[in-house]
């Protein structure tokens, strides 16, 4: 019978690797695994926290983005206009401080009489400092090389200011973000 079915040799093998694996898989659902390395994987949470931002804002969860094709040419600013802000407009805004170390500086503004007069007023310390601005409403392309052209030497760059705006409860601009502070 043997002969005939050659397997069955093989069979107190396989019952034999079917118990040791179903007794090392009992044995893993028992004991947690042991951690060979660490690499200190410790929260973040504390220093979102110290960034004194938002009193516990609870992330909203994001959608799943679906592929898209590949673009068949280079993106331009003018394929990011127009930019709108629904929870940013141009205003004052208090001085107060923020605990944010390695943060790059940054200034946010509009296509406004205020943010122009801002960026007139600051030009040297926005300058100095290597800030990058990020205009936050803006309708044209000729709206952007108008602001452009009122701040040579820096970056500006049509970026969408809510979720920022949510993040450091900011209301108004225009406004200078850096590692210690944000003022107008």
């Amino acid at each position: 019978m043997l002969d005939r079915h050659p397997w069955l040799r093989r069979l107190p093998c396989l019952i034999a690797v079917s118990c040791v694996c179903a007794q090392v898989n009992a044995q893993a659902i028992q004991n947690p695994p042991v951690v060979v390395e660490d690499h200190g994987g410790v929260s973040a949470l504390p220093y979102y926290r110290a960034l004194n931002l938002l009193p516990d804002a609870v992330a909203t969860p994001s959608t799943t983005a679906q592929p898209s094709a590949p673009p068949t040419r280079a993106f331009t600013d003018a394929d990011m206009l127009p930019v709108h802000s629904a929870q940013l407009t141009p205003g004052s805004v208090a001085h107060r401080p923020i605990q944010a170390p390695g943060l790059s500086p940054v200034f946010v503004i509009g296509d406004d009489a205020r943010s122009r007069a801002w960026i007139h007023h600051r030009l040297d310390t926005l300058r100095k400092l290597g800030a990058v601005g990020l205009v936050v409403n803006v309708e044209s392309p000729a709206a952007l090389d108008d602001l452009r052209r009122l701040a040579p030497g820096l970056t500006l760059a049509p970026t969408p200011g809510d979720d920022l705006a949510q993040r450091l409860g900011l209301q108004h601009y225009p406004v200078l973000i850096t590692a210690t502070g944000i003022e107008q």
